[in-house]
């Protein structure tokens, strides 16, 4: 991303946070950069889910609403926790997203995880990013040419081991309000930035981690699926 030419991002997650938790300060970064980001939620009936029963419409558009606040785009199929898997609906819908949005770089979660929603949407996003042409019988689908894999957290992920470190020490306040406000609404309470929601306290802790790993204040950490010779001198 340090071109200078606008690019397409595409991050796709199963849930409403997948992405706002995964990798914010890389996205908001991107906005930095005045490239366009897009952010996919794959599930976007949240009717079963009983933190936001009878609320589902109003988490979509306060997480759109934040987005949009952010510069960021962000989008939701139609599908439910629990009731979506690898086939060829599931397929189909996210290469429809794919070959209208034409990413140049995309984001998708890690593929071992605790959490069904997350290994299916992971399956899925695979599939869509890499043969969305042939799903959709159109040579002409532009797919992107950088896929990067992200993790969900300890409680989640398993067996993630980032090859790729990205310093977010200057977007960080930006990334922990816009997790902050997001969990702010699921919980049913105001925004306090001084007592940070236990999911912001576990993405701070996580981004110091891989901080100290590359030797930045916060850092995230993402798999780059595409192998590309480097050069240092």
């Amino acid at each position: 991303m340090a071109s200078t030419a606008r690019k397409t991002i595409l991050a796709l997650g199963a849930h409403y946070d997948d992405c706002v938790f995964g990798i914010p300060g890389i996205l908001l970064q991107a906005i930095e950069k005045n490239h366009r980001v897009v952010v996919l939620s794959l599930i976007g009936d949240y009717t079963n889910w009983p933190p936001t029963k009878g609320r589902s419409e109003e988490l979509k558009e306060t997480s759109v609403s934040l987005a949009h606040y952010l510069g960021i785009e962000m989008r939701f199929l139609n599908y439910a926790s629990g009731r979506f898997h690898l086939n060829e609906e599931t397929k189909l819908a996210v290469a429809k997203v794919v070959s209208e949005v034409q990413p140049d770089i995309a984001f998708m979660l890690w593929h071992h995880d605790r959490h069904p929603d997350h290994e299916a949407a992971a399956a899925i996003s695979k599939a869509a990013l890499k043969l969305a042409g042939r799903i959709l019988d159109d040579d002409k689908v532009k797919v992107p040419s950088q896929i990067y894999l992200y993790d969900n957290g300890p409680g989640h992920t398993i067996g993630f081991e980032p090859n790729t470190f990205v310093d977010v020490s200057t977007t960080w306040p930006q990334a922990s309000e816009w997790l902050g406000n997001l969990m702010a609404f699921v919980r049913q309470k105001p925004f306090d930035e001084l007592n940070p929601d236990p999911a912001v306290a576990a993405k701070a802790t996580l981004a110091r981690y891989r901080g100290a790993a590359c030797g930045a204040k916060y850092a995230e950490a993402v798999w780059a699926m595409n192998q590309r010779p480097t050069q240092i001198f």
